[in-house]
Order: C-alpha cells, then structure tokens, then sequence
C-alpha cells in the first residue's frame, strides 16, 4: 500500500492483482509506502486505522483505490506462483497438487498453507456491513483504464516493468468445482462484475 500527500491518493494492493508494478514505477512519489505485512493491509484495516491516522497527523482524506481481479484468475495465478522453486520445499508450494484441489482447498473453512489465499470480496470490503470502503475500484483487465486514471492524477507517463511472474503451466478445473468456486467466491465476482460493467472503473462517493 502506498500513499501519495501531493495526490491526495491511497493505493491499496490486493494480492495478485498487479500493483506491484505500479507501485515500483511510483514509489518515489509515495509519501507512505507499506512493506512486508503491511503492503497488503485490506480496506477494512485502512478504514478503520489508517484513514484517522492520517487525518489526525496530516489532516489528510486521500481517495482510496484498489484493484480486482477476474476471481478464477486471480486463484489460478497464486495457483502458479507457489509452483516456485524458491517454495518448493514449503507448505505452502503447490507443487504436487492439482489446480483442481488447489481450488477445492481454498474454499474451505480451514484451508491449508498451499491454499491460504484469501478472497479479493473479504480484502475490498468491510466485515459486518460488506460495504466497500474505496473511492475507486478498477479491474486488472482494463490495464488502459487503471493506468490512464493513475498517469492523469500524476501528470506524467508511467512505465510498467514485470515483477513476481509465475510459472506456466496447466492448469485445468473440473466444471463442479468451478462451480463451487464460484459459489463460494460470491462476493468476489459480484464485485469483478460491477467493475466490468462499469467499463474497468467503478467509482463511489464516499462519507469516510
């Protein structure tokens, strides 16, 4: 998560959705820049402790974004980043499991370490209510709109390079356990497809 003063700007990094790129071609515009457990703090945590933090420090409000992404692709690419040799070893390397029990793992109420990955619908929006605390949500599949919005709010072009690239690979899925996913993941492709429909940028008007 970085946050960005002259911008008035909060980026919040949803896990496999890219934003390492960005905030590597903007990190030296950041005024705040989380790392380790922190880079991924979820909108919940952003609403309830860092927005206050930096209204009381900085007298600061910065609108709030973030990123989803398609939910089936999302879990295919934590799917293949823990394919990683540098993991192999791990609990939580997914090597020698299926994409299939791969996703059959992740819905479960006690998924183990392979398949702890959590869901983009949990990480956008708030616990109890299920409110989403952003001004801006984009989707992963309109790279031109997210990167548009961010090189207006900049005022300069901004330049991608490719961090945490997973390996290729297979990675087929049985239609029942699609359709599991997409039970489970309810909230998650809710989301994806009000951004979608809204043309890769969903914007809210906020009291927060």
């Amino acid at each position: 998560m970085q946050v960005f003063f002259k911008e008035n700007l909060a980026f919040l990094a949803v896990p496999k959705t890219g934003t390492t790129a960005y905030e590597m071609a903007l990190r030296r515009h950041a005024d705040i820049m989380f790392s380790g457990h922190g880079k991924h703090a979820n909108a919940a945590f952003f609403h309830r402790k860092i927005a206050p933090f930096l209204d009381d420090a900085y007298g600061l409000t910065p609108e709030r974004m973030a990123v989803i992404r398609d939910p089936l692709d999302q879990a295919r690419s934590w799917y293949r980043y823990r394919q990683r040799d540098e993991i192999g070893n791990s609990k939580r390397s997914t090597r020698g499991v299926s994409f299939d029990d791969f996703i059959r793992a992740t819905i479960r109420d006690d998924p183990p370490a392979f398949a702890n990955v959590g869901s983009q619908g949990a990480f956008l929006t708030l616990k109890t209510s299920r409110e989403m605390p952003l001004h801006h949500l984009f989707a992963y599949e309109a790279q031109d709109v997210l990167r548009g919005f961010l090189e207006e709010r900049f005022g300069r072009t901004i330049k991608l390079k490719s961090y945490n690239v997973s390996p290729q690979l297979d990675a087929d899925l049985s239609p029942e356990t699609e359709a599991a996913f997409r039970t489970a993941r309810a909230l998650d492709y809710e989301l994806h497809s009000r951004v979608m429909d809204a043309g890769g940028h969903l914007r809210q008007l906020l009291d927060t």
